[in-house]
């Protein structure tokens, strides 16, 4: 049995930074991952990044083999960067195995045809999320059905490709594919995309992805999946049959907590699956902490690396921050444009709050939109009337990824709106036009 101060299982975000951390101090750490296409996680390797790289490629005119050529070596300089940053470090071993609990504090891995039992005084489970699958008749069984991964690793496109799901992901590889000359179709048993979002949004985000070529079948059941030769067909409730050549199922993703071994230890799951984490990340054993998309909390590699930040303040003494000290997550929905939130949504200001603002401006009056040549897309914010602190923003608009921030530092810091509409922002950007959304108020 080999010994650790540190036992991480998975190389995402939040491991990854605790390990080269702690091994900076002289502290002996394990890092297991049972893949070595995942080196750095999720979003180097199949998440953010390749993803967002597609699509920038598409943007700038390239082909389905040019955007592939350059995604492809995004992630391979990024996920060789990760692995060395670890390997370099003597106080680190890397582990390319499965791992399995056996009990609390101990794990077994096989690596190399041969099977070790590695022991960690403080282990931390990092393992992410993986697909969720529907049951659905078909759609485990049916050949050109894809996930988000394996639709990236395809060496052609289809002519032809259906998206099981209306939600980020789905609607990000919309998106992209459409850009990269696919005929897409979004199908949802809900009648709306984006959920989340406030009607008036998702119904101008359903607008732009139409403009763009994608079709969409809404609120509808999809009754079975199966194959005509190489084609999928999709048979739904509502549209009866659909053909592509490809389907991506994009319907959310879960804790990857199966196969750990976990029945043979006492820490707790969530009836999700996700491992239930206090706010410290600690689950209900001692020195076992949950970070990441395992924990059951928001799927973003920021929330990742914040989890690294509780955790290490915590085994340094300092127990202030705690999960609960995040206020306000922003996030972004990378189709064209660019769609960001943070905050309320309408709806749920009206429900918590008895008098707010809201105002709207489009960017087609915006200079800057102008500029872009492109007058898609709106802010929208909402406002406490009594406290003049602002409760929440959508911004769908290019850069909006970017400007989100903003609202967030003003919102976590309490700073009201009348600062920002009297703020002095340089010209011509899309920043500065959040001194007229709030003029609006």
């Amino acid at each position: 049995m080999v010994k650790y101060d540190l036992l991480i299982i998975g190389f995402g975000k939040a491991g990854k930074t605790l390990a080269t951390t702690l091994a900076k101090e002289g502290k002996k750490v394990a890092v297991v991952e049972e893949n070595s296409k995942m080196y750095g996680g999720t979003c180097i390797n199949i998440g953010c990044i390749p993803t967002k790289t597609l699509i920038v490629a598409a943007e700038n005119k390239k082909n389905y083999s040019e955007a592939k050529a350059t995604r492809d070596n995004v992630v391979s300089k990024l996920n060789a960067k990760n692995f060395a940053m670890l390997n370099n470090n003597p106080n680190i071993d890397i582990y390319t195995a499965k791992a399995k609990f056996i009990s609390n504090k101990v794990v077994e891995i096989f690596e190399n045809g041969e099977t070790k039992q590695l022991k960690g005084e403080i282990i931390v489970i990092n393992t992410g999320a993986k697909n969720n699958i529907l049951n659905i008749p078909g759609l485990t069984t049916s050949k050109n059905v894809y996930d988000s991964t394996e639709l990236q690793k395809l060496k052609t496109p289809p002519k032809t490709l259906g998206i099981l799901g209306g939600g980020n992901i789905g609607l990000e590889f919309s998106n992209l594919y459409s850009k990269l000359g696919v005929k897409v179709t979004v199908i949802d048993f809900s009648p709306t995309i984006l959920g989340r979002e406030d009607t008036d949004i998702s119904m101008l985000a359903q607008k732009y992805l139409k403009e763009q070529g994608v079709e969409f079948k809404l609120g509808t059941v999809t009754k079975e999946i199966r194959n005509n030769g190489n084609k999928v067909i999709v048979d739904t409730e509502k549209y009866g049959n659909l053909e592509f050549d490809a389907l991506l199922h994009a319907t959310g993703r879960r804790a990857n907590t199966e196969d750990l071994g976990l029945e043979n230890t006492d820490i707790k799951l969530a009836a999700n699956g996700s491992v239930v984490v206090d706010e410290f990340c600690r689950t209900n054993v001692e020195n076992i902490f949950a970070v990441g998309d395992v924990n059951g909390g928001l799927q973003f590699t920021y929330v990742s690396l914040d989890d690294f930040r509780i955790v290490n303040n915590y085994l340094h003494g300092n127990k202030e921050y705690i999960r609960l000290s995040r206020k306000n997550i922003p996030y972004s929905v990378f189709i064209t444009p660019t769609l960001s939130r943070v905050g309320l949504n309408e709806n749920q200001a009206h429900e918590l709050y008895k008098n707010i603002a809201i105002a709207s401006l489009p960017v087609a009056n915006m200079p800057r939109g102008a500029v872009n040549q492109d007058q898609r897309g709106i802010y929208k914010v909402i406002v406490d009337k009594d406290t003049d602190l602002i409760l929440g923003a959508t911004l769908f608009s290019k850069n909006s990824e970017e400007i989100i921030n903003l609202i967030k530092l003003a919102m976590d810091n309490n700073i009201p709106y009348t600062y920002i509409k009297n703020q002095v922002f340089t010209h011509p950007t899309m920043a500065e036009n959040l001194n007229d959304v709030f003029k609006l108020i």
